[in-house]
């Protein structure tokens, strides 16, 4: 019988990181844009993918494509030892208690619309609270607000200071009786703010709220564990760890997640069904109705095997060495202002440059061969905390170096010679 081939990274876990090794295993890093190499600095958007994640899904397509659950030939067999052998994976990477608390969604933003419509239709009322930060993304606040139109329930901010940072004597006043649940971002995706999430689970745990953490943008960075973290939910996004675009892990305790109702419903989500009555499957099936992105979920196995292979310790380091030397470079230049300055950072740079828009800066970045995300970064209200319509914003993976740092400097040199 075929088995499915391991990806492992190109090097031990252990060690200094041989980042020319890392960068070989990305095959668009060899590419040109403008006649120029290309420098990738847009991985808070979308990571680039290594050779053994993108191998792990033409060899499902070539060698195990079938569906999952449902056939008691081979290749279903193997393609649903793929799908909950990745779950495992999921569940360590995570430090989860149970692999039955993984459940597959599309991305961070399904994860977080299933525990609002699921978990907060069934527990949300009129008068009750709602309470996410200022800095959160789009998909964050929406859902949230959608629920609380519907239920009558009141949505919170915990507002932040100039320098990015949650004001936490300000969260502890908007808990009390009402607070029945706390919506955070880990880490923000516009400014690169690291939130004491812990602390924030022990506030709101205190006062009775159960909380959902996002972890887009950590998972991918810095070491995550949930039981330490003792949130209720977390979420992220398998492209952004590396992997397939259209598959993602929201985490759930047990016992909230086996009490929630489907969020969608239809083929394997049930045990029985009969015209009079439908009994669910048990988790995580319940949570996972219809054909599920199987070859989404291959991928995300041999991503989650390649960042452990390198290490998230290790790149967590590198990423923090960069980010120092980014902010040191950028500093640098006249004209350009670095936007927020929290106690801690990781992954990504937001800054403006004097008199040009974020978008032309963006043109002329891109001209140089050098990607980076130019806009509101779906996080309209911090922008608006800060005064401006966008910034440049400029965000690391484990394959970055400083030279191409050095390059996102000269580039910004380029900028002021271009609009004078």
């Amino acid at each position: 019988m075929t088995t499915p081939t391991a990806h492992p990274a190109p090097q031990a876990n252990s060690g200094p990181l041989d980042i020319a090794a890392i960068r070989g295993q990305f095959p668009i890093l060899d590419i040109e844009i403008n006649g120029k190499p290309l420098i990738y600095l847009d991985s808070a958007a979308t990571s680039q993918k290594p050779q053994a994640v993108i191998d792990s899904l033409v060899e499902y397509y070539s060698s195990f494509n079938a569906n999952v659950h449902r056939g008691v030939h081979t290749l279903s067999q193997q393609a649903t030892d793929i799908y909950e052998d990745t779950r495992v994976k999921a569940q360590a990477f995570i430090n989860a208690r149970d692999a039955r608390e993984i459940i597959y969604v599309r991305g961070t933003t399904e994860a977080i619309n299933l525990v609002a419509s699921s978990y907060g239709r069934a527990n949300v009322g009129d008068g009750d609270d709602v309470i996410i930060t200022a800095m959160e993304h789009h998909s964050n606040i929406v859902p949230w607000q959608i629920l609380c139109d519907e239920r009558g329930a009141n949505l919170k901010v915990i507002p932040m200071n100039d320098d990015g940072d949650l004001l936490m004597d300000e969260f502890e006043k908007l808990l009390g009786p009402r607070t029945k649940f706390v919506s955070v971002v880990h880490q923000a995706n516009s400014i690169g703010t690291v939130n004491p999430v812990k602390q924030i689970v022990e506030m709101a745990h205190a006062h009775g709220a159960v909380v959902l953490v996002d972890g887009a943008q950590s998972a991918p960075h810095i070491p995550v564990d949930v039981q330490d973290l003792d949130c209720d939910f977390y979420a992220f996004s398998g492209h952004k760890l590396y992997g397939p675009t259209g598959i993602g892990v929201l985490y759930g305790k047990y016992d909230l997640l086996n009490a929630m109702p489907p969020y969608q419903s239809g083929g394997e989500m049930i045990a029985s069904v009969t015209f009079e009555k439908t009994i669910y499957a048990d988790l995580p099936a319940k949570f996972e109705a219809g054909t599920p992105h199987i070859a989404g979920v291959a991928g995300l196995g041999a991503a989650i095997d390649w960042v452990q292979g390198v290490g998230i310790e290790r790149i967590a380091e590198h990423e923090h060495r960069l980010v120092e030397y980014g902010l040191q470079r950028l500093n640098e230049i006249d004209g350009v202002k670095i936007i927020g300055n929290p106690k801690r950072r990781a992954g990504l740079i937001s800054f403006i440059v004097d008199g040009v828009h974020p978008h032309d800066v963006g043109t002329v970045l891109d001209s140089q061969g050098i990607a980076i995300r130019a806009g509101h970064h779906c996080a309209q209200p911090v922008m608006a905390h800060f005064g401006i319509p966008a910034t440049v914003r400029a965000s690391f993976g484990v394959y970055n170096t400083t030279d191409e740092i050095d390059r996102l400097y000269e580039g910004v040199q380029q900028v002021f010679e271009v609009f004078g």
